[in-house]
């Protein structure tokens, strides 16, 4: 296949999963909407809970705001990654997912433009939200801007691809609703996102070791540390092999000789 071909491939699957979340316009919005909450709710109760008068001055109230964004960030690509694998599920259900799996281009190709897409909706959602965080108050480096989208696509590639492998195990839509809840609720809240590690250790030494052992943790971190453009090696590189792990499992699951797919009879779901 020409390199004009794999284009063409990319260009459908990417406009086909924008086109699908235009139409979806209550999904943005909840894309939105859960983060937003978190934000203006939960940090002011924080503040509250702290102490902290609102006649402090406005430094010293939203410190916390400015700590929590990255990880509301995170938020928003961890449920973005995991309606995509759930809109695989559906595919398979309704059968589109088998007439895109026997295309003659390569199933990893096609897996990997499918996480690209999800990626790329995710990180639109993502600068929704940082624009709107600004215009509250919270802002970053412009700098950081920029230099957080590297960091935004490789956590859009590891829950995405984390999301795809869950999708290759599950055979009902209804079962992985379910799942998704079961892997996304823990992943977040037993992260960084909302506490750095040290205050967790204080809390719990078990809920710390946890939290360090969450990918999702080093995700975070990598997005909070570009934001602010700094520069985090060791989460990079835990993200990077994690979602290289995670890239290989999911691709074998959906190989029809090898992976899930061929204890399930194929792509279309059907034994």
């Amino acid at each position: 296949m020409s390199l004009a071909a794999h284009g063409h491939c990319l260009r459908g699957i990417v406009g086909r999963e924008l086109l699908r979340f235009v139409h979806q316009r209550s999904r943005f919005v909840a894309a939105l909407v859960r983060p937003l909450v978190w934000l203006f709710v939960f940090a002011a109760g924080f503040r509250m809970a702290l102490g902290v008068a609102m006649t402090e001055p406005y430094q010293t109230y939203i410190l916390y705001e400015v700590y929590i964004v990255p990880g509301l960030v995170g938020m928003i690509q961890l449920f973005n990654g995991m309606q995509s694998s759930l809109s695989m599920v559906y595919d398979r259900e309704m059968g589109s997912m088998r007439v895109l799996l026997v295309s003659p281009f390569p199933r990893w190709y096609l897996l990997l433009c499918k996480l690209l897409a999800g990626t790329l909706v995710s990180i639109l959602q993502v600068y929704v939200f940082l624009a709107i965080a600004y215009l509250y108050g919270v802002q970053a480096p412009a700098m950081g801007y920029v230099l957080m989208l590297p960091a935004l696509i490789v956590t859009g590639f590891l829950v995405g691809a984390l999301g795809m492998l869950l999708s290759s195990l599950v055979r009902q839509l209804e079962n992985f609703a379910g799942i998704m809840n079961f892997v996304i609720f823990p992943m977040f809240f037993l992260s960084s996102a909302l506490y750095p590690l040290w205050r967790l250790r204080e809390g719990s030494e078990l809920v710390h070791w946890i939290a360090v052992l969450n990918p999702f943790t080093h995700a975070v971190e990598m997005i909070r540390f570009a934001m602010y453009v700094r520069f985090n090696v060791e989460a990079t590189l835990i993200v990077l092999a994690t979602t290289m792990v995670l890239l290989a499992l999911a691709i074998l699951a959906y190989n029809p000789a090898k992976g899930m797919m061929a204890r399930k009879g194929g792509p279309g779901g059907g034994d």
